[in-house]
């Protein structure tokens, strides 16, 4: 959702989300009926390590903290990603991503705030909201710089993208194409991508409150909206609950990819 340095965009991947909107090949329709993805509150630990590296990387470590906040009306969401990189003359890297939203549940608007710091110094900050509609939207930024842009027809905010993904499963949808804006960086929306490659009934699992649960695989791409990239900038893979928490996340930062392994998960009451 993400790391291209290090960016948050890995998030985007592991949203619970609220409303669902887009299929492929069309816009508007509602996947499957209200209500039929119920997504729970919870805060999740991940431990990262190195699967493959292409280029400079050498190793990787790090670990991911996510905690998801059922507000009434909406979602709280804060992603804490940090990350130890080392290159081939032996140095290490430390680089640490901030995130935190806030989404209505009827998708309508979104608070953002990124950080993303190296070795201690803050390489970049996003600051701002958004408001949207399937006929569009409109995005404020403060940070970087005070600046308004316009989100194309049917932009999904990263609650509403990750519920639509869930319910397109349920609904034994393989494809999705979704505009999408989370506010991890100063350009606007981007597009994503979805490939849905199984769903599945309840499987053995070592997390009691999933084993119950329906889940999937998953692959999102995340490319720059309008310049027909055939390349994306960054992609994920994960296995995705009918609650909307995930595990066996595979992320690809380009130039090395990335294992995540649920480490810790408890699940949360909603704050009222």
């Amino acid at each position: 959702m993400l790391f291209r340095g290090v960016s948050p965009r890995l998030f985007l991947a592991l949203r619970l989300s609220a409303g669902c909107f887009l299929a492929a090949g069309f816009v508007g329709t509602p996947l499957v009926s209200a209500g039929a993805v119920d997504l729970v509150a919870h805060r999740a630990l991940y431990e990262l390590t190195l699967a493959s590296a292409r280029g400079d990387v050498t190793g990787a470590t790090g670990t991911m903290s996510y905690d998801v906040g059922d507000a009434c009306e909406g979602w709280t969401a804060h992603q804490q990603l940090a990350m130890t990189v080392t290159n081939r003359d032996g140095q290490d890297v430390d680089m640490l991503s901030d995130y935190t939203t806030y989404e209505s549940k009827d998708g309508a608007t979104l608070r953002f705030r990124s950080r993303q710091s190296t070795d201690g110094a803050v390489t970049s900050e996003v600051n701002g909201d958004a408001n949207g509609t399937q006929g569009g939207g409109e995005v404020r930024y403060t940070q970087p710089k005070a600046e308004t842009k316009a989100l194309p027809k049917g932009t999904l905010f990263p609650m509403a993208h990750t519920e639509a993904i869930i319910a397109a499963a349920i609904a034994g949808k393989k494809f999705l194409e979704l505009p999408l804006f989370d506010g991890t960086g100063p350009d606007g929306a981007q597009d994503s991508t979805v490939s849905i490659t199984s769903w599945n009934g309840p499987l053995a699992s070592k997390w009691p409150d999933l084993a119950p649960l329906a889940s999937g695989r998953v692959h999102v791409a995340f490319f720059e909206r309008g310049n027909g990239a055939q390349q994306p900038e960054y992609e994920v893979s994960m296995r995705y609950w009918e609650n909307g928490v995930a595990d066996e996340l595979t992320m690809d930062f380009g130039d090395f990819v990335m294992r995540g392994r649920l480490k810790a998960l408890t699940l949360t009451r909603k704050g009222c």
